[in-house]
């Protein structure tokens, strides 16, 4: 009940403040600030719902919405308009976590069919030893990973396969240098010697602000990553830092989903900054978390 009235209560929101988003989309349009989109998905099943499972339809009602209305392009795309300084187009992503063997169903083969761009990224560990997630079986409903065939396929398809940590800690709280290096390369390692091909996208676990230190952005850019990915819902300007791309969940609520894509004005004025001068420093592959301003 308490959901349904919030979902209303955006929604109202939402109608209110239409007239201002269509402005300030025209004003940031003739400005070349429109902001690079970045979408994250874990997994598409109308089987057990939890809070990372949306449904088959709903995912596909989303993405037919999205290329109506947005340029939808690779990992490596965003990056560039993120870094050029200027962006007139919408402009949106598609990302994917974990690796879940039901998204092969439906929705990767729909994606692949549609030339939509994606990137994958897996938990290594899980893939290569078909043990569910941690946090599957921390919820009591294991849940099966993609094999190793299925990636495979997937890459072969033109599937962007990214690394996501060996298996699925919380970075944050890593207190070992050694074991955040074996979780961050480590990934990479094991999925590069399945694929025979670079891999060039990290997406940190989580991925919310505690989940993330300075040392593994240091490790990650380090080792030849071409960006990292993070997940607390932001928007990413033009101008911004593209080695870190700031994810918005897809929501499988129309009405979150509706006010993240149409450029909410309450959340674009609190976007969270991250100093590129350090992780770039090989030096600061130290232990000491990223205090970012909330």
């Amino acid at each position: 009940m308490f959901d349904t009235y919030k979902s209303q209560m955006l929604g109202l929101y939402y109608l209110a403040t239409l007239p201002q988003r269509r402005q300030a989309a025209q004003e940031r349009q003739a400005a070349g600030r429109v902001p690079i989109m970045s979408l994250l998905y874990h997994r598409v099943a109308n089987v057990h719902p939890n809070t990372w499972t949306i449904g088959w339809e709903r995912f596909r009602y989303q993405m037919e919405w999205l290329s109506e209305r947005f340029d939808v392009v690779s990992l490596a795309e965003a990056q560039q308009r993120i870094a050029a300084g200027e962006n007139t187009r919408p402009t949106v992503c598609i990302t994917f976590d974990d690796g879940y063997a039901e998204n092969c169903d439906k929705a990767i083969p729909w994606l692949i069919e549609h030339k939509i761009p994606v990137t994958y990224f897996v938990t290594s560990d899980n893939i290569l030893s078909g043990r569910p997630f941690p946090h599957d079986v921390a919820a009591n409903c294991p849940l099966q990973p993609n094999t190793a065939a299925q990636i495979q396929a997937m890459a072969e398809a033109g599937i962007e396969i990214g690394a996501h940590t060996r298996t699925h800690p919380d970075l944050g709280r890593v207190t070992c240098l050694d074991e955040l290096t074996e979780e961050i390369i480590g990934s990479k390692q094991d999925l590069e010697a399945l694929l025979d091909k670079p891999v060039k996208y990290f997406a940190f676990p989580y991925g919310l602000h505690q989940n993330m230190t300075i040392a593994g952005f240091s490790i990650a850019y380090q080792a030849g990553f071409s960006g990292v990915c993070s997940a607390y819902g932001a928007y990413n300007m033009p101008g911004n830092d593209s080695f870190h791309i700031q994810r918005i969940h897809g929501d499988p609520q129309w009405s979150r989903f509706l006010n993240w894509m149409t450029v909410d004005p309450r959340k674009i004025y609190k976007q969270i900054p991250f100093n590129p001068g350090n992780y770039r420093d090989s030096s600061s592959a130290s232990l000491e978390r990223h205090e970012f301003p909330h």
